[in-house]
C-alpha cells in the first residue's frame, strides 16, 4: 500500500483538473493505496523569496499553509498534481507551491512517482508541454524520483465538461489504479 498524496491545485470548485484529480484518486483508493486529497483553495500559499535559509534549516522561514503541505508531500510515496492550464503553463498557484517545496531538496523524502493531470481548453496536447517541463524540472530536482505519467485533458471549454469526457475519465482513473 502506497500513501498518494493528489494536490488539486484549481481554485475554481468543480473544475476540469479537479475532476480528473478525484477520478484518479477513486482509481488509487480502489487499488487499495491510502489516498489524500488535498485542494489548494482557501490556502495561504506565500511566494517563495529566495532567502535560501531552508537549505540550512529544512524549514521555510514563512509561516503559512505551504509549511504543512511540504511535510505531506514529504511523507506522501506518490505525487499527483492537477493544474488547469493557463496560457499554455501550469496555474500560478501551482508553481507558487512547487517553488515553495525546497526545504525537501535537501531532505530524506519518500516520494517517487510523480504524476501531473492537466485540463486545457485548448484542444492540442502541446498546450501542456509548458506545464510538462516545468514538472519536469522540478521532479529532476529529486534524484529518487520520476515523472510517471502525465494526463492531457484536452479541449476542455467549459467548466464541469471533463464529467462528459468519458475515455479522458477512464484514463485517469486507470492511472490511478495503477499506482
Amino acid at each position: 500500500m502506497k500513501q498518494v498524496l493528489i494536490v488539486s491545485t484549481s481554485l475554481r470548485a468543480g473544475s476540469n483538473s479537479d475532476f480528473l484529480a478525484k477520478e484518479f484518486a477513486r482509481g488509487a483508493q480502489e487499488a487499495g493505496n491510502e489516498v489524500e486529497y488535498l485542494r489548494l483553495a482557501g490556502k495561504q500559499i506565500g511566494f517563495c523569496t529566495g532567502c535560501l535559509a531552508c537549505q540550512k534549516t529544512k524549514k521555510c522561514v514563512i509561516r503559512d499553509d505551504a509549511v504543512e503541505i511540504a511535510e505531506k508531500v514529504k511523507n506522501a510515496h506518490t505525487l499527483v498534481f492537477a493544474t488547469p492550464i493557463y496560457y499554455y503553463e501550469m496555474c500560478g498557484q501551482m508553481k507558487t507551491l512547487l517553488d515553495r517545496m525546497n526545504p525537501l531538496f535537501s531532505s530524506e523524502y519518500a516520494f517517487r512517482e510523480v504524476y501531473l493531470l492537466a485540463a486545457s481548453a485548448d484542444g492540442e496536447e502541446s498546450a501542456m508541454d509548458g506545464a510538462v517541463k516545468g514538472m519536469q524540472g522540478w521532479v529532476d530536482c529529486f534524484e529518487k524520483a520520476r515523472l510517471c505519467g502525465v494526463l492531457r485533458g484536452t479541449g476542455l471549454t467549459q467548466p464541469g465538461e471533463a464529467p462528459e469526457k468519458a475515455e479522458l475519465c477512464r484514463e485517469a482513473y486507470r492511472m490511478g489504479q495503477a499506482v
